[in-house]
């Protein structure tokens, strides 16, 4: 058995903690924030549900979110740009995606591991190498010594910048906000809304609420002074339902706003004893729905690989050289979402989010299901831990 720090308790440090531990091994998750709110929601493809099975939490997520199957995409004025069939969807990924809210999420991740192995209020300020494995020097000027360490700490991620030197974040040039509303959605609706330079996207989450996001491109760190919810109900005010009634729903102080911003994936995700996994190692946009769902991926991966090798730097080393290319293609694509969702000027935005109704429906549903579908995920075999 060995003693593993996991630095980071979003939900790629949880689920590697809880794969981890299944694996008999001793892990102590290690997070600076000590915010406990709820947060906003978050979709759970078919391919995180297949992960998540094999961690076998898959039917406690299920079973605390709202099943979608449609993925429709309008305009603003209510007119479809695409309306794919539910069973075409459901059929292509193998079963509805689920939305719930994050802290129920990480309330089912947290409860697969040992009680009181996370230390709150912490953070990492740099690494070492001993000769047992790693030192963590923390923010309290005390150390931890562990024989490894998994980098789950984000974008900003100090365990990154150990394995890869300095990784700037550049602002993307948008703000996202997401928020919760006491709202009914008809599921026929669940999709997106598309609006030159922003996006509104809405998915049922259970029978009577609704999760959100919206997109618009604007300032790195500004904020609304009339309020972020005031502001969203004057911008989409005149969008097709259910947008009006759905930001009504919403209360003022479940909303939060967030600059995206990028970085470049972590040229090494792996040396030794210390590993990355979710946007420590490849950062994503969320155009795609893929941060978190890769997240997940990563996290049943690890876990296999560890099982299949003894060696902790031999099995880390493989699982980084297994992940890299999936997840690089879809980290590429959710980036190019994005530049077009916000190109400027606004008018091409439009005409651009226009022309993907051109695209055969097929086509479409065979891509999405190569990223998201339940047999998208897959997990290592014993050859591919000896290939490495």
């Amino acid at each position: 058995m060995a003693e593993i720090a996991v630095v980071g308790a979003g939900i790629a440090g949880l689920a590697t903690a809880a794969a981890l531990t299944q694996r008999g091994h001793s892990v102590t998750v290690i997070e600076e924030r000590t915010d406990t709110s709820s947060g906003a929601g978050i979709s759970i493809w078919p391919n995180a549900l297949a992960a998540l099975d094999h961690l076998g939490l898959g039917d406690q997520v299920r079973a605390a979110g709202g099943r979608i199957t449609a993925g429709a995409m309008r305009w603003k004025d209510g007119r479809w740009l695409r309306r794919p069939a539910g069973e075409r969807i459901v059929t292509a990924l193998g079963e509805p995606l689920v939305v719930l809210q994050r802290a129920a999420l990480r309330d089912i991740l947290t409860g697969a591991r040992a009680a009181g192995t996370v230390v709150d209020g912490l953070a990492v300020r740099e690494l070492s190498s001993i000769p047992t494995g790693m030192r963590l020097h923390l923010t309290d000027s005390s150390t931890r010594d562990v024989d490894a360490v998994v980098g789950a700490d984000g974008t900003g991620s100090v365990v990154a910048r150990h394995l890869n030197g300095p990784l700037p974040h550049r602002y993307a040039g948008y703000t996202a906000w997401r928020g919760v509303a006491a709202f009914s959605i008809d599921p026929d609706l669940a999709g997106e809304t598309m609006g030159a330079g922003a996006e509104v996207g809405h998915v049922p989450m259970g029978a009577d609420r609704t999760y959100w996001f919206a997109t618009e491109r604007a300032a790195e760190g500004a904020s609304a002074p009339q309020g972020e919810l005031a502001y969203l109900r004057a911008k989409f005010g005149s969008w097709a339902a259910p947008i009006p009634a759905m930001l009504a729903a919403t209360e003022p102080a479940g909303v939060l706003r967030n600059d995206l911003y990028d970085r470049s994936p972590a040229a090494r995700w792996a040396a030794g004893p210390v590993v990355l996994v979710g946007d420590a190692a490849h950062p994503m946009r969320p155009h795609l729905g893929q941060g978190g769902c890769q997240a997940l991926e990563d996290a049943a991966v690890l876990g296999a690989f560890v099982e299949l090798s003894p060696d902790l730097p031999a099995a880390f080393a493989a699982f980084a050289s297994f992940r890299r290319s999936r997840v690089r293609a879809i980290a590429r694509e959710s980036r190019f979402i994005g530049r077009v969702v916000n190109l400027r000027p606004a008018a091409l935005s439009a005409l651009a989010s226009r022309a993907s109704v051109v695209l055969p429906e097929f086509v479409v549903t065979r891509h999405l299901a190569s990223i998201a579908a339940r047999s998208a995920f897959r997990l290592p075999t014993r050859n591919d831990a000896q290939l490495a």
